[in-house]
C-alpha cells in the first residue's frame, strides 16, 4: 500500500471497522444438529461462487448445532472470508447465515460500507494470502486479519466508489444469468426432439464416424514459455466451467514456439472438447483456437457429415456413460483408444436442419455474452485498484 494517503481518506486496522468473526462445526454425529433452516458455508460452498451475495450452501444447521457449537449466526451483509484451505473466498452474506471454522467473517461498523469493504479485500487478497501462515496449511489468523492496515475514504465516497464497482458487477451477475436460462432452454430444445418417441428415423454410429478425434499432449517443458511473443491458449482439465458450454479462456498460454516444437495440434473455434481422464464425460466448446493438454480429446466434425458441433455437444452432454464406462473403463477413464467407440445416434436431415436453425442463435448469444462478461470483467479489475487507491476520485 502507498504511504501517500489522498485527501480525506484515512488508514485503519481492519479491527478498527470491523468486527472478525470465526466460525464452528456442530459436531456430525447428532443428526440433530443438521438439516435445519440456518445457513452453514465452507469454503467447498465458495470454490465455484463467482457471484458476491451467497444465500445458502450445501448443508444447513438447526438452532441446537448453532448453541452447541463455536458457529455464530451472522447478520446480513457480513463479509466472508475463508482463512484457510485455501485463503481468499469472498462472498457476502444475504441473509443470516452461519460458516464452518475456515473463515473469518467480517461484520462492518456504521463508518464502513460492506460492500466498499468487500471490493477492497477482493484488491488484496494476493496480500491476505501473503499474511497467513502454518506448517500443515497456511491460514490466516484473526488478530493478524485484525491487524491490517487499509486506507478508507469518507463513507459517502466508499458508497460511490462500491457503486461503481457493483454496476459492472450486476451486468456480470445478469449475463451469467441469462447464460444459465439459455443452457436451461438448449437443454429443453434437445430433450424435445431426441428424446420424445415421435422423433422421426435414426441410425447410430461410432464418434470416430463423424469426428476427428485428437487427444492432449502433456504440458511443454519450461523453457519453451520463457520466452516473449505470440502465444496460444492451453486447455486443461481445471478449465472447464460446465455452466459456460463455451471455454472462453485459459489458465495458462504458451508460446507458438512450444506448440511447433511439441507438434500440439491447434483446434479451431467451436471444436467440441471431451475429458476422457478424471472426470470422463465432461464436455464443452472452443471460442477461439487452442490447444489441449493431456485427458482432453478435440472432437473435430468431418465434412462428410451434416452433424454440427452444437448437436455433437449436447448429444455427448447427455450421454449416459455409465455402462460405456463399465465397459471400456481405466481407472476412471476412458481409454483413449475407445473415445471414438461412443455411439453416436444420428437424426434424420430434416430433423437435424430444423433443430440447428432454433439452437444456434441460442448458442451464438451464449458465446455472446461470454465476451462481454469477459470486457466487463477486466473493466472492473482494471477499475478496482485505481479505485482502491484513490488514484481515480469519484466524489
Amino acid at each position: 500500500m502507498s504511504d501517500k494517503v489522498p485527501d480525506g481518506w484515512k488508514k485503519y486496522k481492519l479491527e478498527e471497522v470491523a468486527k472478525i468473526v470465526g466460525g464452528g462445526t456442530p459436531r456430525t454425529d447428532i443428526d440433530e444438529y443438521w438439516n435445519g433452516d440456518i445457513p452453514w458455508i465452507t469454503p467447498k460452498d465458495l470454490s465455484n461462487f463467482n457471484g458476491r451475495y451467497i444465500s445458502k450452501g450445501e448443508r444447513s444447521i438447526t438452532k441446537k448445532g448453532l448453541i452447541n457449537s463455536s458457529a455464530k449466526l451472522l447478520p446480513p451483509g457480513t463479509i466472508l472470508l475463508t482463512s484457510r484451505a485455501p485463503v481468499g473466498y469472498l462472498a457476502i452474506a444475504k441473509n443470516e447465515i452461519t460458516t464452518n471454522q475456515g473463515f473469518r467473517s467480517l461484520i462492518p461498523s456504521d463508518n464502513v460500507d460492506n460492500l466498499f469493504l468487500f471490493y477492497l479485500l477482493k484488491n488484496n487478497i494476493k496480500y491476505l494470502k501473503f499474511k497467513a501462515t502454518g506448517t500443515t496449511f497456511e491460514e490466516l489468523n484473526g488478530s493478524v486479519l485484525g491487524s491490517l492496515v487499509f486506507l478508507f475514504p469518507p463513507i459517502a465516497e466508499q458508497r460511490a466508489i462500491a457503486s461503481v464497482l457493483s454496476s459492472l458487477d450486476d451486468k456480470i451477475d445478469l449475463l451469467h444469468r441469462e447464460n444459465k436460462t439459455l443452457t436451461k432452454i438448449l437443454n429443453t430444445c434437445y430433450n424435445l426432439y431426441f428424446t420424445a418417441k415421435h422423433t422421426k428415423k435414426k441410425r447410430t454410429v461410432p464418434l470416430s464416424d463423424i469426428a476427428e478425434i485428437i487427444t492432449g499432449k502433456p504440458a511443454p517443458i519450461e523453457e519453451y514459455n520463457k520466452k516473449e511473443g505470440k502465444t496460444v491458449k492451453i486447455a486443461s482439465v481445471r478449465d472447464f466451467d460446465y455452466s459456460k458450454i463455451y471455454i472462453t479462456d485459459t489458465k495458462e498460454h504458451i508460446t507458438q514456439e512450444a506448440v511447433d516444437k511439441m507438434h500440439y495440434t491447434i483446434a479451431p473455434a467451436n471444436t467440441v472438447l471431451f475429458v476422457y481422464e478424471i472426470s470422463p464425460g465432461k464436455v464443452a466448446l472452443t471460442d477461439c483456437p487452442m490447444v489441449t493438454k493431456t485427458a482432453i480429446a478435440q472432437l473435430r466434425i468431418k465434412d462428410n457429415t451434416y452433424i454440427n458441433p452444437e448437436y455433437l455437444y449436447l448429444y455427448l452432454k447427455h450421454f449416459n456413460y455409465n455402462r460405456f464406462i463399465k465397459t471400456y473403463t481405466m481407472v476412471n477413464s476412458i481409454n483413449k483408444s475407445k473415445i471414438g467407440d461412443i455411439p453416436i445416434v444420428i437424426p434424420d436431415k430434416e430433423t437435424m436442419n430444423k433443430f440447428t436453425e432454433q439452437i444456434v442463435p441460442l448458442f451464438t448469444k451464449v458465446k455472446t455474452n461470454n465476451y462481454t462478461i469477459q470486457t466487463l470483467e477486466r473493466l472492473r479489475d482494471a477499475l478496482l485498484p485505481a479505485l482502491m487507491s484513490g488514484k481515480i476520485r469519484v466524489v
